[in-house]
């Protein structure tokens, strides 16, 4: 058992404790009762209260005496006796229960709606008759007063199924495109359903005729909520002949009085899930409101909580115990929970002990399932050298593994690996190490490149911080993987001394000026102590400001000697063209010939294949050296490079056979300009 405190109310999780495997023998149970305090502690309030996967329905019959369940897998139904305290039958049916409903006092007339369009109707003894619907439903409820079912689903109709008869009637046609929930006033017998459009049709089953309309989407929208989409009723409950609970798929429950169009209250359970159930509490006016992660309680008038329950698993139904605090709830899980709150009234009449045992019981933590025992897999038993108990009692087959008592385990571990305990106890000493480190003041070390671009981007940073406007930080380069490189790999070096750089960044000896200062002191303090110290930041001087605002005044000036000084160094390099040029021109150059064009032929093919083997930059220094290169610069720094491909013989000898072909044409050719042409006579051609 299981004890909370929300908000001063206690909730007593009834399901709660250690689960026995079922494949323990019935002495073993009781021998781990005898010498665990926990098992014996353990309350099974019905035994084997779960489903073998899921649980997906649960209801209580009219009088009280049997709880009925639906789940998986395989689908199934189970009836629980609350006498006796043990599970009555079980049934297993075709496909899974969508809904069902007990129309009967006791458990001798269900009615299953399934997700194959099966209805199912069981008496005492099985399955009675069964019959489709023409389409998928999603919800039905029973009129007594004319023994008709009303389905609703994928489809605008509302199908009607009278049991009298043992025949359809004709169906209600709404306005909506798809029906999911349906419900009837048990006071005067009104006819509601909810639609996927957010509205909600009430219908006369005496007349056939639809009586109102209500738009309920729009009054579940409040002001500081973010709408992603049209809200459609997901749940539908009346409380009396006046009131009536809407719940829609963003998570709102909306309570209505049949005589206004506008909402008494509206409750947000601000997780933005579908509402799966609701229902009311009578005598203290409260309304239990439920989607998948949580269950709410508060009061109708004001909407004022009471209390919540978050189970472990997600919520599929609620069911409340008619005039008690008993609350059952289907999960995603093997286990029905079972909730107790005394504040909601007392224990039922088939569980009384449970009002004297409550206030014995101290809380106690949850437990993880079969906590005496251990999973292990192959590959871990492998590790600690158990692969040779596959097999014995001591190791019992689960799935992809294998249970083993956990005193064994821990034996075990601890021969495998004596030093865990210094090894853990190490980590510890290391973690508390860094948690004084953090608090300390946190040193900016630079990188070994590109030092300079990461203290401007440092400086830049700072001056973000101090201002305290609210702007929404920026990512930083530095904190960035993917510009991890370029401070690490020195070929992303930032070159301070191309022609780019300089004229993109005039005033860049000037501003690196103070840079440079602070990487010599930063510098200095990593030859001495290896680690970096903050500088203290404060208030720029005056002398600083004066310097950043003749900055800016001369910025103009720095950009034109920038640019003379870019086009003295570009004469000086022609200059130096030309005289390397006349040199080459001046001196002889001496060719040795050799006889033999395969030899010839062979050696230029060997000094390709070197050639190309190079890498590119050491192919372009060699087609600048033999002039088949021309690198030229363009006012804005780019690089221009032209090729001039080198003509082969074959080529040239083709282009010449071409040339001397032309001209033998040319003087064989005879001219005709002695012929002239006479024009026609006769009617002209139109």
């Amino acid at each position: 058992m299981q004890v909370s405190n929300v908000n001063d109310v206690k909730i007593y999780n009834l399901s709660c404790g250690k689960s026995l495997p079922e494949w323990l023998s019935d002495r073993k149970k009781r021998a781990l009762q005898k010498k665990d305090v926990d098992v014996r502690r353990r309350i099974e309030l019905i035994q084997d209260f779960e489903m073998p996967t899921v649980s997906t329905n649960i209801k209580v019959s009219r009088d009280g005496q049997y709880i009925m369940a639906a789940g998986t897998y395989k689908p199934r139904v189970r009836c629980y006796d609350t006498y006796q305290l043990s599970l009555k039958f079980e049934r297993c049916l075709d496909a899974e229960v969508v809904k069902f409903d007990i129309l009967s006092e006791d458990y001798s007339k269900i009615v299953f709606l399934q997700s194959d369009r099966y209805v199912e109707l069981h008496s005492q003894h099985g399955r009675y008759y069964r019959l489709r619907i023409p389409k998928f439903g999603r919800d039905f409820a029973y009129h007594y007063p004319s023994c008709d079912l009303y389905f609703v689903g994928a489809s605008s109709e509302v199908y009607r199924l009278n049991l009298e008869q043992g025949r359809y009637l004709n169906s209600l046609q709404t306005d909506a495109s798809q029906i999911n929930v349906c419900d009837i006033n048990p006071a005067h017998h009104l006819f509601a359903a909810g639609t996927t459009e957010g509205k909600v049709e009430c219908w006369d089953p005496r007349t056939r005729n639809r009586v109102g309309l209500l738009d309920c989407a729009l009054s579940s929208v409040t002001a500081d909520m973010e709408v992603e989409g049209l809200p459609s009723v997901s749940a539908l409950k009346f409380h009396g002949p006046l009131h009536m609970a809407v719940g829609t798929s963003t998570g709102q429950v909306v309570l209505y009085d049949l005589r206004s169009n506008r909402p008494l209250i509206a409750k947000d359970h601000q997780y933005g899930l579908p509402i799966k159930s609701i229902q009311f509490h009578s005598a203290l006016d409260l309304v239990i409101s439920a989607d998948s992660r949580i269950i709410k309680m508060w009061n109708k008038d004001n909407g004022k909580i009471f209390t919540s329950i978050e189970p472990e698993a997600d919520v599929n139904d609620v069911c409340l115990y008619p005039n008690s605090g008993m609350l059952f709830t289907a999960n995603e899980a093997p286990k029905m929970n079972v909730y107790y709150i005394p504040a909601l009234g007392p224990a039922p009449r088939w569980c009384s002990f449970l009002d004297n045992l409550t206030e014995e019981l101290e809380e106690n933590p949850e437990s993880t399932v079969y906590d005496d025992y251990k999973f292990v897999t192959r590959k871990e038993l492998d590790e600690l050298g158990l692969s040779h108990l596959i097999g014995s009692p001591l190791l019992r087959a689960y799935m992809h593994g294998f249970f083993m008592d956990i005193r064994l385990y821990h034996k075990v571990k601890a021969m495998v690996n004596p030093f865990a305990y210094e090894e853990y106890k190490k980590e510890k000493i290391r973690q508390k190490i860094e948690e004084a480190r953090a608090q300390r003041v946190q040193i900016k070390k630079l990188p070994k490149v590109n030092k300079e671009l990461a203290l401007k981007l440092y400086e830049e940073e700072e001056e973000l911080s101090q201002k305290k406007k609210k702007q929404k930080k920026m990512p930083n380069i530095l904190s960035d993987d993917r510009f991890k490189v370029m401070f690490e790999n020195p070929d992303f070096q930032v070159d301070q001394e191309s022609e780019e750089y300089r004229l993109l960044n005039p005033l860049v000896s000037k501003i690196s000026e103070k840079r440079k200062k602070k990487l010599k002191i930063l510098e200095k303090l990593d030859a001495e102590d290896g680690e970096e110290e903050e500088e203290p930041e404060g208030k720029p001087s005056d002398a600083e400001s004066s310097e950043s605002s003749d900055d800016e005044k001369g910025w103009v000036e720095e950009v034109r000697k920038q640019r003379k000084l870019l086009r003295q160094e570009e004469k000086q390099r022609r200059q130096e063209r030309v005289r390397e040029d006349q040199q080459t021109a001046l001196k002889p150059q001496f060719y040795e010939i050799k006889a033999g064009e395969e030899f010839r032929s062979f050696q230029d093919a060997a000094k390709k294949q070197k050639l190309m083997r190079k890498t590119l930059e050491d192919r372009v220094k060699v087609e600048e050296k033999l002039g088949t290169l021309n690198v030229s610069d363009t006012a804005v720094g780019s690089k221009q490079l032209t090729f001039t491909l080198k003509k082969f013989e074959q080529h040239r000898k083709r282009q010449e056979a071409e040339k001397q072909h032309q001209e033998e044409r040319k003087k064989l050719r005879r001219s005709a300009g002695h012929l002239k042409s006479k024009p026609a006579r006769g009617r002209p051609f139109h």
